[in-house]
Order: C-alpha cells, then sequence, then structure tokens
C-alpha cells in the first residue's frame, strides 16, 4: 500500500494528536495509580507489584489472539479504536472502587490487569497500523518529534495534576476519582482522532497470515529479530523489576506528596523533550543499534543512583537526567523492533514480541519484590541496575560483531564505529 505525501502528513498530524489525548490519560495512570494505591486504598508491596505485574500477564494471555485477528483485517483502524474505548470504559470504574465496602486495593489491581485486555489488543493493533502508515524514511524524525509533543503534553498535564492533588488531604480519593473520569472522556478524544487517520483498504485477496505455533521457527530463521529479541528479554528484565521499587522508594521511603510525584515525572519528562531530536539525529547518524547501547546503559543507573540518597530535591534532579536516557531508550527500541522485523510478517513479529516482552513484564517486577522483602530497597535496585547493564552491553555486542554479518546490515554502524 502506497500513501501519498499529502495522506502522510495528514497521517502524522492526527497521529499526534491521537497520541496527545491518549497521553493524557495514560498519564493518570501511570504516574498517579500508585499513590491512589498506597495513600487512599492502603495498598501493600505486593498489591502495588502486581499493579506493574498483573498487566504484562494479561497482554501474555491476548498478543496471540490479537495478531490473528489482525492479520485478517482488511482495516485496522476501526478495530483499534474499539480496543481503545473498552480500554478506558474500565478506566472509568476505577472512580467507583472508594465506594466499596472491602477490598478496595484489590479491587483496582483486578480492574488494572483486566484494562489491558483490551490495552494489549489496542497497543499491538495500533504498532501494526502505525508501521503500514509511515514510511521508513520518515519514521525517525517523525516519532523524534511526535514524542516531543507527547512529552511536553504529559509534563504539562502530570505537574498540574500533581499541585491539584496537593490541594486535598492524602487519603482523600475525591481529585482521584476526577481526574478518573477526566481520563475517561480524554479516551473518548484519542479514539475520535484515531479514526481520523486515512488507511487504504486492503483488497480482499490479500495474503492473510495466520498466527499459529510453527511461526517461531520463522522468527528463529531471521537472525535480525531474533538477536535484537534476546537483547531486549534481557535489559526488559532489569528495567521492569525496578517499576514498582520506584513508586515504593518515593512514596514510603523518601515520602515524596503528590506534589513531588508530579515534579518528578515533570523533570523526567523535561529532559525527554529535549533530547527526542537529538536521538533521532544520532540513531540516523552512527545507527540505531549503537544509540540504543547508549541510552540503554544511562538508563542502567537510574536505580543505583535513585537509592543514593531520600533527598527530595536530589531525586527530581536525578529523574531530570535520568529521562534523557528514557527517552532514547523506549523511541530507539521501538524503532529497533520495526527495523528488524520484516514488512510482509510484520504483525507476527510484533505479537511474538510484545507476547515475551509480557511475560518479562509479569514475571520481573514480582522478582523486585521479592528482593525488596528478603533483602532491602538497596539490593533490590543494585540488582536492577546490573541486569539492566548486562542488557545495555548486549545491545552493543550486537552492534560491535554480529550487525554487520547480517544481510540487511545497519546501514550507519560501520559509519558510526569509524566516527
Amino acid at each position: 500500500m502506497e500513501y501519498s505525501e499529502q495522506d502522510d502528513k495528514h497521517n502524522e498530524s492526527y497521529s499526534i494528536k491521537n497520541g496527545a489525548a491518549a497521553t493524557v490519560t495514560n498519564s493518570f495512570i501511570s504516574s498517579f495509580v500508585p499513590l491512589f494505591a498506597i495513600s487512599v486504598l492502603g495498598a501493600n508491596n505486593q498489591q502495588i507489584g502486581f499493579i506493574s505485574s498483573l498487566p504484562s500477564l494479561m497482554t501474555m494471555f491476548m498478543m496471540i489472539p490479537a495478531a490473528m485477528w489482525i492479520n485478517k483485517l482488511q482495516e485496522k483502524k476501526v478495530f483499534t479504536a474499539a480496543a481503545i474505548s473498552i480500554n478506558r470504559l474500565l478506566l472509568f470504574l476505577l472512580v467507583f472502587v472508594p465506594f466499596l465496602p472491602g477490598y478496595q486495593a484489590t479491587v483496582l489491581v483486578v480492574i488494572i490487569g483486566l484494562m489491558n485486555i483490551p490495552g494489549a489488543v489496542a497497543n499491538l493493533a495500533w504498532q501494526s497500523f502505525i508501521g503500514d502508515l509511515i514510511p521508513d524514511h520518515r519514521r525517525g524524525s517523525f516519532f523524534g518529534e511526535r514524542n516531543r509533543v507527547l512529552t511536553l503534553v504529559g509534563m504539562i498535564v502530570t505537574f498540574t495534576t500533581g499541585i491539584i492533588l496537593n490541594l486535598f488531604a492524602k487519603d482523600s480519593p475525591f481529585p482521584y476519582q476526577v481526574m478518573f473520569a477526566l481520563g475517561f472522556l480524554f479516551g473518548l478524544l484519542e479514539v475520535y482522532f484515531l479514526l481520523k487517520h486515512r488507511e487504504q483498504k486492503k483488497s480482499s485477496d490479500s495474503n492473510v497470515q495466520v498466527v499459529k505455533v510453527r511461526s517461531m521457527r520463522l522468527m528463529t530463521t531471521h537472525k535480525p529479530y531474533l538477536y535484537f529479541l534476546s537483547c531486549a528479554i534481557l535489559f526488559n528484565f532489569g528495567w521492569q523489576m525496578a517499576w514498582p521499587l520506584f513508586s515504593l522508594y518515593q512514596i514510603n521511603y523518601a515520602y515524596a506528596t503528590a506534589f513531588w510525584i508530579s515534579l518528578f515525572t515533570v523533570a523526567n519528562q523535561i529532559s525527554q523533550m529535549i533530547t527526542y531530536k537529538w536521538w533521532g539525529r544520532s540513531a540516523d547518524k552512527r545507527g540505531n543499534s549503537v544509540m540504543l547501547f547508549v541510552a540503554a546503559f544511562g538508563l542502567a543507573l537510574a536505580p543505583t543512583l535513585t537509592v543514593i540518597s531520600t533527598n527530595l530535591i536530589y531525586l527530581t534532579l536525578i529523574n531530570l537526567v535520568i529521562g534523557a536516557f528514557v527517552a532514547g531508550t523506549v523511541m530507539l527500541l521501538f524503532n529497533q523492533l520495526l527495523h528488524v522485523s520484516p514488512k510482509e510478517h510484520r504483525t507476527s513479529f510484533l505479537a511474538n514480541y510484545n507476547l515475551l516482552i509480557a511475560g518479562v513484564g509479569f514475571i520481573a517486577p514480582q522478582v523486585g519484590i521479592f528482593l525488596l522483602e528478603t533483602f532491602n530497597i538497596q539490593v533490590a535496585m543494585h540488582v536492577s541496575s546490573i541486569i539492566r547493564i548486562l542488557g545495555a552491553v548486549s545491545f552493543l555486542f550486537v552492534a560491535l560483531y554480529i550487525e554487520k554479518s547480517f544481510k540487511f546490515p545497519n546501514r550507519k554502524l560501520k559509519k558510526s564505529l569509524s566516527a
């Protein structure tokens, strides 16, 4: 399918608008649900761990069926919009959790998990959908610009929300209920902008892939994908095992309020916004894999640097520095995934990647909580950093010693190594 330059510009514009609306809702969830769970609902360590890991378990269950559905679609836009709509409806249920007579934190965990059933489907469908719409030569610059805009939106929303939440009692559910309701409304706007994209309908005689177990054999013979996947699994294990630990450290050890939580997030997002274009340009110049190593190595230092102090100003500065590496890691991981996934098998390859990373996402946070309760927060965070460093080095190993032997090598690699 070929799109005109006018279609490309139209789709890029609405992709940014769609992403901005999604970012508002996702900022509410990612930044403040842990604080809501601990301060209002009294969630324990295990429940906070499940808030991070249970969505990944749901993703595991949904990836293969979702890939089968998506591969059969002649149009992906409406299907993706329907999945997002169901996800946002489940989000709206969080408004009513404080009214329950008991087991409020448990119900919250269950709803967060259930949200990721349509959420996982929507994520895979969107990845496949946007991969079809945005041409290869535009991805670096477009996603750099898109991520920069979305980070600015997230920064404004998170900081404003933190200030407003700080005006209420720490254990008051009311501001969180309003926040979840607004998240639902922005979810509707997200769906509207998604439906405004221009998508060419596949012909009825198009070859349709059916995702079966034997497709795994195809993936293991495609070396660029296989090596990337191995590195990504290792790095993501170290990355995701610390996700619940950061929330617990900030709230239970550093005693951060909603204002400080928002300030950590904003500091992180400021450096993301500033550096997105730089990562995109550097990846174009020096190669995606080489720059992915740089970004991943910087991100690997985050857990160890965090537990040095509980000083809130120090933690804000650490988030400011680490945000630059978050920007590079997130963008370059996705670009590399698209790069190593053959276009004709893209949905299957994306589904397999998301399935395995979801498995990591379920296990890793529980390992982090286990280390926390067996030893202490410092040990758990240091182990996370060590595994992340090993993952980052594996990206570099692939770039230096393996990629140049691929049949479709990283065209910028040789230039990067001589620079």
